[in-house]
């Protein structure tokens, strides 16, 4: 149940990163929402590694890049 939802939640933001990269518009992405949320997954990253959760390790390493990638558009397309 724990890998599903992190699956799901991790690939929730594949959809923007892809549309992001393909049309270069972040305009109605909150810039603040993409930083809180940045920090948020590596916070749940931390946690993660703390307690030696392969899942949550897993869903917010590749939640961190998808992240970090809509993050550089923004702060790229301005």
């Amino acid at each position: 149940m724990g890998l599903l939802a992190a699956c799901l939640t991790t690939f929730a933001y594949l959809p923007q990163s892809i549309k992001a990269i393909k049309t270069r518009h972040t305009k109605d992405i909150s810039f603040p929402m993409v930083i809180m949320l940045e920090f948020g997954l590596i916070t749940w990253l931390t946690y993660g590694i703390l307690i030696n959760s392969v899942p949550i390790i897993a869903a917010n390493t590749v939640s961190i890049v998808f992240m970090t990638i809509i993050l550089i558009l923004k702060i790229k397309y301005k």
